[in-house]
């Protein structure tokens, strides 16, 4: 069985790992193989320890890929930063001797690594492919940059922002900032690894890392995004439809970025994959050149033929943000929803007086998959016993209010961190009805729905609160006009995939979300007007591509705004967006 590098994706710190002694002399294993013994006051890092930090491993046509792509002579200097077990290094060494044209040709490869024990299997593990191996044990961002490398290889470790605290988190930052890259405190491991891997580079070297697919869309990858669009003459994005690491649930990209100094470059080269097998059948890929290299890169995933309706709606004024609707925030949070919202049948059994409650759409999104949400809708989803009313005590708590505080202080809800911190812990911090609610965890695609209702909302939803001249108009139509198919692509564009295929929006990203402009919902009032009956009825079936067909044709075919043509290739865009992000969520289960 051919072994494989580990990398962390997503991890805890690599320091929890050291609390593990051995306690007896034992064999340490790597992929169900057992490769070296370790005297018992040694560090043991065991498949199930791996496992438990979210060590994945690196599958080997991947590791040649890369090194086959990044290697172009038998001489060249090759660093992997990230060693773990070597298997770049490996792979490293294989291309190498296979370019030499003496068979007795020894490579020589540097690696660093953090966790001695895995530094010490690197080490044997490429003496075993006939290289001398030259990895060194420590803190890759304590290592000064010298750039001597035709090539540094790898896949950085992918700890995530909440564990990635502390002098390591400093130092990583301190490293991305000498290659002139800054990252906010949300950065997560991998954005600085890339940074810092890039000054061991020569003039001319090639960096080819797998890096998490955030790479395209997260805020704080900007910074990392221009730098590669700034620094290196060619930049390459392998993407797949399927998940490398479905234990994970990560998605991932290979970066393939080569010239390093010799840039700028104003676009990059896109290539796709079924999944890493089909690394072997590689196209040559499409050119996507982007408006702005520190904006997200998803606009990347789209056929530029798609792309141009939108470009065009919106020169013409056709087109805008929802920003420009009104603002959009986060929703409620209580601290313990399942003591905060109750059902009728649950307020009947308290007694509270109605003054103490509050109208509220239930936790979840589920019902909020129409047009809007009225009182009637409300409710039927009480009558089924959902939590349609907030617990919002008098100035003066009633004795019944009174009774129910104390329910929350036997159960220790007043201890938890939102409550603990309010002066009352039973007074949750309100926000005003939104006049239109966002779904923001999305299995096929978000939504605006009317709060008919005037029904406060937690933040399992968003809400948009309209300008004041747009309200009417955009409580109204709004909703039904962003059933469009561009608004729908461009929501594939704008929001993140997570685990399971979800689609997510927060609201900064909503409000870059495209929309029909103000101008043209009311332009085409009358015809979306006249269409709303059949649209609710079809998406009341769940048959949301009937219901935008039926938009499509009110808001953007019949006045000429968009052609069949093209919009038939935004269709086939958005399809394929949702069809990768959805099979990419199924190979993750």
């Amino acid at each position: 069985m051919a072994r494989r590098a580990a990398t962390l994706l997503p991890a805890r710190s690599t320091h929890r790992v050291e609390r593990h002694v051995a306690q007896r002399r034992c064999l340490l294993s790597v992929d169900d193989e057992r490769v070296t013994s370790v005297s018992s006051s040694e560090v043991v890092d065991t498949p199930a320890m791996r496992k438990a930090r979210g060590a994945f491993f690196t599958p080997d046509v991947i590791t040649r890929f890369i090194s086959s792509w990044a290697i172009g002579g038998p001489n060249e200097r090759v660093l992997e930063p990230a060693a773990g077990d070597a298997a770049f290094l490996v792979a490293a060494v294989d291309r190498l001797r296979q370019l030499a044209p003496d068979a007795s040709h020894t490579p020589v490869v540097d690696g660093v690594e953090l966790h001695p024990s895995s530094a010490r299997i690197a080490r044997q593990r490429v003496r075993d492919a006939g290289g001398i191996p030259q990895v060194d044990e420590g803190d890759f961002f304590l290592v000064p940059p010298r750039p001597i490398y035709d090539a540094v290889i790898g896949n950085p470790p992918y700890i995530r922002y909440q564990d990635f605290t502390g002098h390591s988190r400093a130092r990583s930052r301190e490293a991305a900032l000498r290659a002139g890259v800054s990252l906010t405190g949300l950065a997560s491991s991998w954005a600085a690894f890339t940074a810092h891997s890039a000054l061991f580079l020569k003039d001319g070297g090639r960096l080819g890392l797998v890096l998490p697919a955030e790479l395209l869309s997260v805020n704080y990858a900007a910074p990392v995004r221009r730098f590669l669009f700034d620094r290196f003459r060619v930049v390459e994005l392998v993407l797949f439809d399927e998940q490398v690491f479905p234990e994970a649930e990560a998605d991932v990209v290979l970066l393939l970025a080569s010239g390093y100094q010799q840039g700028p470059t104003d676009h990059a080269i896109i290539r796709q994959a079924r999944n890493a097998e089909d690394l072997l059948q590689l196209g040559t890929g499409s050119t996507w050149t982007p408006t702005d290299p520190e904006g997200k890169w998803t606009a990347s995933l789209v056929e530029p033929a798609a792309v141009e309706p939108l470009n065009a709606l919106r020169g013409d004024g056709a087109f805008t943000t929802l920003e420009e609707w009104g603002d959009t925030t986060l929703g409620i949070v209580t601290g313990n929803n399942k003591y905060f919202t109750l059902s009728p049948a649950r307020v009947r059994e308290l007694g509270l007086p109605r003054r103490e409650l509050l109208r509220l759409s239930p936790p979840g999104s589920s019902h909020l998959r129409g047009l809007a949400l009225s009182r009637g809708m409300l409710g039927r989803l009480g009558a089924q016993g959902k939590a349609t009313y907030l617990f919002s005590p008098a100035p003066t708590p009633s004795a019944q209010a009174e009774a129910y505080i104390d329910v929350g202080v036997r159960a220790g809800v007043h201890e938890a961190y939102k409550c603990r911190v309010r002066k009352e812990w039973y007074r949750v911090p309100l926000l005003p009805p939104a006049d239109l609610l966002l779904t923001c965890m999305n299995a096929d695609t978000p939504r605006l729905t009317t709060n008919d209702a005037n029904a406060y909302h937690l933040n399992s939803v968003h809400g948009v609160y309209l300008s004041d001249d747009l309200r009417a108009l955009g409580r109204e139509l709004l909703p039904l006009a962003s059933l469009n198919s561009v608004t729908l692509l461009n929501a594939e564009m704008v929001g993140r995939s997570y685990g399971g295929g979800v689609l997510k929006i927060e609201p900064r990203e909503a409000d870059a979300w495209a929309m029909p402009s103000p101008v043209l919902v009311a332009s085409r009032a009358e015809r979306l007007r006249s269409v709303r009956v059949r649209v609710a009825r079809n998406l009341r079936a769940g048959h949301l591509d009937a219901a935008v067909a039926i938009v499509d044709e009110t808001l953007l075919i019949e006045p000429g705004a968009v052609s069949s043509q093209q919009l038939e290739a935004v269709r086939r865009a958005r399809s394929a967006m949702a069809h990768r992000r959805k099979a990419r969520g199924s190979s993750g289960h």
